[in-house]
């Protein structure tokens, strides 16, 4: 029967592996939800979140409720009789991550027999002596029923984890103080009211034959002449206190146990719990006989093996802690930040020009020189010279190559060769005087319904007015479009008058060198073009058509 019993306690035990690796263990709870965290904490709580505090607060976890049952046995002056049950109810609550607090009650059953008589011990002549008058032998026998109530420090060995997340199953260990009752009886009188004839016993195996290689015979014969009964009570200490008329005695409590996890309610948990007393009748024996004369008293104990179904209760609560590993939150935010202030990457940028060195192309590039995508200086007319160098920025390719002002010179066209001989000669328009070679010029674009000049705009100008002190005998006609309303006709006026400004006052040529003309049709009204006025009439000023009109800036 015990074989079969630990049989099963093995099936128990593999069933509950094999579900604690089946279920999930890697989830855990999110360390910023503030539900799960008492209100006494909460002030804590706002600080880690707001990184004023490096912990966070602990999390209100959930009670675990439990029921066992398992195989009592006792360690009395009688010797064990075999495996018996009890069962057990426990109520637990973790203060951390390791330690936590068990009340527990257990009601167990114990069994003893020995299988040597007695004949002459002070407990048989106290307690026998009216069923067994003349000193009869007598084997002892007993059950007892305990009662025991303890509070208990677990101590959890396995939940706190280095290398891994969460674990399915938990090693603790207990330690504990309690109370315990105990009754017990004697199976003195077979079913007819009279003692039991252990002479027979006696006369079978002789004096001599009470030996240890023959105690499981012994004990058999005796068991087949006992009827289960238990009817006579055992002796009892009368300087011990009692709870409800049976004797009280202090418990000291420990043991072991492993728990596996079913899932984030259940678990099953094997233990075996070791309770230590101060009593020494717990058998209804106080002396274990030893050869006549010595008989030895110790103080009884007993032992509790069970296998036992454990449930978590909370409302707005985590899975108690000794199921969490505290480690779990700084390796995920080590692994993946997701509440740590990371400092902003800082890139080396060695010329300044706002693209990092490990992608810029041009790692020196000179200060204030606008740069492409890759850190090179932009260069428009793609003559070789960085914009902030070049003092004519769009230099047709035919004017290139160019000086290291990226001013080019351009070559006259085919077609006038001849004509510029002719002039060159005198044969037109007086000679020197009158010839003109100021070739093509660029338009001038503005934004919007803005005259204000941009600096790709003031560019484009400095390298007219450039061509134009190279060409001294040429006359420029500066020319605006726009001529469907008095507001478009104004705003081709300010802009022609913008441009004529800008070449007068900022690059000092002279204003007789210029035909105002606006309000044009056939062109974009936000274009001005410029171009060869030589030997054209017309005013090089003219007043506002619509002075009263506002100007746009």
């Amino acid at each position: 029967m015990a074989s079969k019993k630990y049989r099963l306690l093995l099936g128990l035990l593999f069933m509950s592996v094999s579900c604690s690796f089946a279920q999930d263990s890697n989830s855990s709870y999110d360390l910023r939800d503030s539900s799960v965290i008492p209100a006494k904490r909460i002030p804590q709580h706002n600080e880690f979140l707001n990184n004023a505090y490096p912990f966070p607060a602990k999390p209100r976890n959930e009670w675990e409720l439990g029921v066992k049952g398992g195989w009592a046995a006792a360690s009395t002056s009688v010797r064990y009789w075999g495996p018996t049950g009890g069962f057990g109810l426990h109520v637990r609550k973790a203060m951390g991550y390791v330690f936590s607090i068990r009340a527990e009650y257990d009601y167990l059953r114990s069994k003893g027999l020995n299988w040597q008589p007695s004949e002459f011990s002070p407990a048989y002549i106290q307690n026998l002596s009216g069923y067994y008058p003349n000193h009869e032998p007598f084997f002892y026998n007993y059950k007892t029923t305990i009662h025991e109530l303890s509070v208990q420090a677990v101590v959890s060995l396995n939940n706190i984890r280095f290398h891994k997340t969460k674990t399915g199953w938990t090693a603790y260990g207990f330690l504990g103080l309690g109370g315990m009752t105990y009754s017990t009886f004697y199976n003195a009188l077979d079913g007819t009211g009279n003692p039991y004839d252990f002479q027979q016993v006696v006369n079978q195996y002789g004096n001599t034959g009470f030996t240890y290689s023959n105690r499981k015979d012994i004990k058999k014969t005796i068991k087949g002449m006992l009827d289960g009964s238990f009817e006579t009570m055992a002796q009892r200490d009368p300087s011990q206190p009692t709870v409800g008329g049976a004797p009280f005695s202090p418990a000291l409590v420990l043991g072991v146990g492993a728990a596996f996890k079913l899932n984030n309610k259940f678990n099953i948990a094997v233990e075996d719990k070791f309770s230590q007393t101060r009593a020494n009748l717990i058998g209804g024996l106080r002396y274990q006989e030893a050869p006549a004369p010595v008989l030895v008293s110790h103080w009884d104990s007993y032992n509790f093996l069970s296998v036992g179904l454990n449930y978590n209760i909370g409302k707005k609560a985590v899975e108690p802690l000794w199921w969490l590993n505290p480690l779990d939150y700084a390796y995920a935010e080590i692994n993946q930040p997701r509440h740590m202030k990371l400092p902003k990457p800082v890139l080396d940028d060695s010329d300044g020009d706002g693209v990092t060195d490990q992608f810029d192309l041009e790692p020196n590039t000179p200060h204030g020189c606008p740069v492409d995508t890759h850190g090179v200086s932009l260069d428009t007319d793609g003559d070789g010279v960085p914009d902030c160098r070049d003092k004519e920025k769009i230099t047709p390719t035919q004017c290139q190559p160019v000086d290291a002002d990226g001013v080019g010179k351009c070559p006259d066209p085919a077609c006038c060769k001849d004509i510029k001989a002719l002039i060159d000669s005198g044969g037109i328009g007086g000679g020197v005087g009158r010839r003109c070679s100021i070739g093509d010029l660029p338009s001038i674009t503005f934004k919007g319904r803005s005259v204000t000049l941009s600096k790709d705009a003031q560019a484009l100008l400095a390298s007219i007015a450039e061509k134009m002190r190279n060409n001294p005998t040429c006359k420029v006609a500066v020319i605006g479009y726009g001529e469907s309303s008095k507001s478009a006709q104004q705003l081709s006026w300010d802009r022609v008058n913008e441009v004529i400004k800008y070449l007068v006052e900022k690059e000092g040529i002279s204003s007789d060198r210029f035909i105002f003309r606006y309000g044009q049709s056939g062109g974009d009204e936000n274009t001005i073009d410029l171009k060869d006025g030589t030997g054209e009439e017309g005013p090089n000023t003219v007043p506002a058509p619509h002075p009263n009109l506002r100007k746009r800036n």
